[in-house]
C-alpha cells in the first residue's frame, strides 16, 4: 500500500510503499507562498496518480497554515490549473 507522508520541517511530501520512498514533492516556503520546485516519482510507480497525490497533499497542508500555492515545477503548475 501506498503511504503519502507530510513533512513540513523537511519542505515536502513524499510516498512511501513500506519502507521505500518511491516519490517527492518539495516546496520552497517564503512568507505567504508555498513554491512546488521538484515533483518525481520512481520510474516503476508512475501512472499510478502517486505525482497527484504528492501535489494535492501539499497543496492540503499549504490550505490548513494559510500560504498560497505557486509551482516552478511543470507538473505541480498543470494541477494547479485545473483547481
Amino acid at each position: 500500500m501506498i503511504e503519502i507522508k507530510f513533512i513540513k520541517q523537511d519542505n515536502k511530501a513524499v510516498a512511501y510503499e513500506g519502507k521505500s520512498e518511491i516519490g517527492i514533492c518539495e516546496y520552497v516556503e517564503n512568507k505567504d507562498t508555498w513554491n512546488i520546485i521538484h515533483t518525481i516519482v520512481n520510474n516503476d510507480y508512475q501512472g499510478q496518480g502517486i505525482a497527484k497525490r504528492l501535489v494535492e497533499c501539499v497543496i492540503d497542508n499549504a490550505k490548513k497554515n494559510g500560504k498560497k500555492v505557486i509551482a516552478e515545477c511543470s507538473y505541480a503548475k498543470k494541477i494547479l490549473d485545473r483547481i
